[in-house]
């Protein structure tokens, strides 16, 4: 249970070793442990390397979800695209409007029209390489201002360190198992030939080709109209690896927000970390010490747990959870260590009492002497073997508890039952027996032999302190979701100062002539078997009027209440 005195947190978030509490952190081998620990216990944490591992696997497959599908290239290639095929249908339209009308033309020979001249005077932007093919696949003049290492497209990259490592490490492997060998070096003219007659016949196109390098480049080609007839075709490629390299800052960019990410990553994994798997350590290690205490015959003392409920999360209820635990352990011991010494001192004096008689019958000469120790010995003899009987069945009586499966019964016919089998005892005895019973049913769930255990207790001892001319009455009334059943007698009543000690382990507050006839367990039992079944019993005196505590009781009043 959490310890209601601690002071918690105000927020949800826990760092580092904030969910210490001072003064109560346990052992100092568990404090030594912890300082050669520190904060961050990569090593020695099984949990927090899982942690890292897991944090990493999830953003490398991001990262690796964000390069592989490459978005980024595919829209810079369909833009560039664009831009290719308007400047080449640009400068096809330039030539045609230099073209003569109705007069043959010749590109090749020049017939017509002047296509390097016309072509120089054009005001090409950088980074694009121009050819004019005729019909019949001649090159007729060629602008080349993207190619070489000079041109626009090469400078003023950045440089992509992440990125052109990655690719020479991809090469490396690829080259061993011979993948992606590149081909033969191609003149780029000769690239456009074969796309000639495709071009005359179907208009303008894009194609994607390499170049010996096996950079990327992007090609257009439109055809050179004169009326409805296509004179020439106008062929525009983009700069080598022009596209390749706006992809490849694109990825290092990328690649750069990984590596920070990375870090940042680790960081707070491990500060998770620590604030997981070192306070589990702590659990876990307060464990381990006792545990290698006790396998080396040293007292251990106490289990210290951690006292963690300060932190709001799971662990700070594991720990209150454990301290709990581990206190109704050292209660249940403890209370078993009072029950034992209890049971040692009440047999210790009945065996006293028989050694003494049994001594005295040795040196006793009379007859009637022997006999009156004879009775002594057999009345301690039957108060032992009761006193036993009843330790055994309370000692045995939480397990049973646990053990034994409880069942849903009629609690109004097994008081009736019983009302009328120890009615009669009490009747022989002049005492009047009276039930008031609903005579609806009520049902409650448990055990049914060890509840009427209960009632058997506190009507028999009703019936003992009864005499000749009193009264027992055993009522019940329902009351929303518990039932009560109260056993009253007309008899002396309850000492005041008895009230609060009867339900203790052999306590007994009986006349003289009683003495030894019970062990003092009944009551102790019967109310351990009520509170195991959710339920309450207490004991008070009937008074003529609840105004006057002093006046004469005119008899005593147990009650129980069970949930329904």
């Amino acid at each position: 249970m959490r310890d209601l005195s601690t002071p918690t947190q105000d927020g949800d978030v826990v760092l580092g070793d904030d969910w210490v509490a001072p003064d109560n952190t346990g052992s100092d081998e568990l404090r030594a442990r912890r300082e050669r620990r520190g904060l961050f216990s990569l090593r020695g944490s099984p949990l927090t390397r899982k942690i890292i591992t897991f944090n990493l696997i999830a953003l490398n497959v991001l990262v690796a979800g964000i390069l592989y599908l490459n978005s980024s290239r595919d829209s810079l290639a369909v833009q560039r695209a664009a831009s290719l095929v308007a400047e080449a249908e640009l400068i096809a339209d330039v030539i045609e409007a230099k073209l003569p009308e109705g007069q043959p033309v010749n590109l090749a020979t020049g017939t017509g029209v002047d296509v390097p001249e016309a072509l120089a005077a054009i005001d090409l932007r950088g980074g694009i390489d121009v050819f004019v093919f005729d019909p019949s696949e001649v090159l007729v003049a060629q602008s080349q201002n993207g190619l070489g290492a000079g041109s626009d497209a090469a400078e003023g990259n950045s440089p992509t360190l992440l990125t052109d490592g990655l690719s020479w490490v991809w090469n490396r492997i690829s080259g061993a198992f011979g993948i992606g060998s590149g081909g033969e070096a191609v003149a780029l003219e000769e690239k456009f030939m074969p796309l000639i007659a495709s071009t005359l016949e179907n208009g303008t196109r894009t194609d994607n080709t390499l170049d010996g390098d096996g950079g990327t480049l992007l090609t257009v080609l439109t055809p050179i109209m004169q009326g409805d007839t296509a004179v020439g075709v106008v062929a525009i490629a983009s700069a080598a690896g022009e596209i390749d390299n706006l992809v490849r800052s694109e990825r290092e960019r990328v690649l750069q927000m990984f590596v920070i990410a990375t870090v940042v990553s680790i960081g707070l994994s491990l500060v998770l970390a620590s604030t997981i798997a070192n306070p589990l350590a702590d659990l876990a290690a307060a464990a381990e010490l006792s545990r290698d205490k006790n396998s080396r015959k040293v007292n251990p003392g106490r289990i210290r747990i951690p006292d963690l409920t300060a932190r709001p999360d799971e662990i700070g209820r594991l720990s209150g959870a454990l301290r709990g635990m581990v206190s109704a352990l050292y209660n249940r011991i403890d209370g078993n260590e009072q029950f034992a010494a209890d049971v040692a001192h009440e047999i210790k004096n009945p065996l006293a009492s028989l050694r003494s008689a049994v001594g005295t019958l040795r040196m006793v000469k009379r007859d009637d002497q022997r006999e009156k120790l004879l009775d002594v010995i057999d009345h301690d003899v039957r108060r032992l073997d009761r006193l036993v009987s009843d330790i055994s069945n309370a000692s045995r009586l939480d397990s049973e508890l646990v053990k034994e499966e409880q069942e849903q019964f009629d609690l109004l016919h097994m008081v009736g039952n019983l009302g009328e089998y120890l009615g009669e005892d009490a009747k022989s005895k002049g005492i009047d027996f009276i039930t008031d019973l609903p005579d609806e049913p009520i049902m409650v769930h448990g055990l049914e032999a060890r509840l009427a255990q209960v009632f058997v207790n506190l009507i028999t001892n009703a019936i003992s302190f009864c005499e000749d001319g009193d009264a027992i009455r055993v009522w019940a009334r329902k009351r929303e979701n518990r039932v009560l059943v109260v056993v009253e007698d007309t008899g002396p009543g309850i000492p005041e100062q008895a009230l609060s000690k009867i339900f203790k382990r052999f306590y007994s507050q009986r006349p003289e002539e009683h003495f030894g006839n019970n062990s003092g367990l009944g009551l102790a039992i019967s109310k351990q078997i009520i509170e195991a079944h959710g339920g309450v019993i207490w004991a008070e005196n009937i008074r003529p009027t609840e105004a006057d505590i002093t006046s004469d009781p005119l008899g005593a009043r147990f009650v129980v209440g069970l949930p329904t």
